[in-house]
């Protein structure tokens, strides 16, 4: 896979990004996450791991604000996320892939990472209508922008193809990008190999590990191919029923023996 260079974020020292105090979500008498801690700093990557219905989902909705919590403070670099919009939160610096791909399928490639760089552009609608010579110089800007990322993401070569005749590891891979392309401090990643074949989840290894180091950002995924959570997070968050029962490094949560009666269980 080609790493073409993208514009990345100055380099400055790790500080936290991502401060989540307290948190719990409640839906009429169910509890899908209680009081749960949680902080992630810029070059750090972080995964967060249980069995289905452990309130994994449910916090990185609240994150994005799709929930509201019922408690507790969402803090990205001291600006306090909970109760924001999603696209707000977009354009504070948070940005995220889902367990269901959600491309725009009927699109090309090229398009749907086009779409996330607008957002940024600084002309208006009469600018478009007129043709202006900003929104043109912005438009081709966005184009080559989007184009280096595809190139990154080994996509440059499907960019007119429409997004839905991508292979199904193609499509992870565009959804990262499309991702990426909103400029975000933080990357939320759901699942990101659900799908992919073990040729695949090694490339994807790699190129979590380059966004990683290449734009400086803070990653935390979800994912249950533990080969993979256990190969690249320098720290792991593990719940179970809402609650928080590890945290640790990748050989200090497989040796806690919460982790394994809940989740991991034991090779026989």
């Amino acid at each position: 896979m080609t790493h073409a260079t993208v514009k990345p974020q100055s380099s400055s020292a790790q500080k936290t990004l991502l401060q989540i105090s307290n948190l719990s979500v409640r839906f009429g008498g169910l509890t899908a996450l209680s009081r749960f801690n949680f902080s992630l700093d810029s070059g750090e990557l972080v995964g967060l791991i249980g069995p289905n219905g452990a309130g994994k989902t449910t916090a990185f909705n609240v994150v994005t604000g799709v929930y509201a919590p019922s408690e507790g403070a969402v803090l990205l670099a001291g600006i306090q996320l909970a109760g924001r919009k999603p696209y707000r939160t977009n354009r504070l610096g948070v940005a995220r892939t889902f367990q269901n791909i959600r491309l725009f399928g009927g699109l090309s490639v090229l398009d749907n990472v086009i779409v996330a760089f607008g957002q940024s552009l600084k002309h208006g609608f009469a600018d478009v209508v007129l043709r202006t010579p900003r929104a043109t110089r912005q438009e081709r800007q966005c184009e080559e922008q989007a184009m280096d990322l595809l190139k990154t993401f080994a996509l440059d070569d499907r960019a007119d193809a429409p997004a839905s005749s991508l292979a199904y590891g193609q499509q992870r891979r565009l959804e990262i990008a499309r991702a990426l392309a909103t400029g975000p401090k933080v990357l939320l990643l759901d699942e990101p190999a659900a799908g992919m074949n073990p040729q695949e989840k090694r490339e994807l290894m790699d190129l979590i590990r380059f966004i990683r180091d290449r734009f400086s950002l803070g990653i935390w995924l979800i994912e249950h191919d533990m080969q993979l959570v256990m190969g690249i997070c320098e720290r792991i968050t593990v719940l179970d029923h809402g609650e928080t029962i590890a945290v640790g490094t990748a050989q200090e949560v497989q040796n806690d023996q919460k982790v394994i009666d809940a989740y991991l269980g034991v090779e026989e």
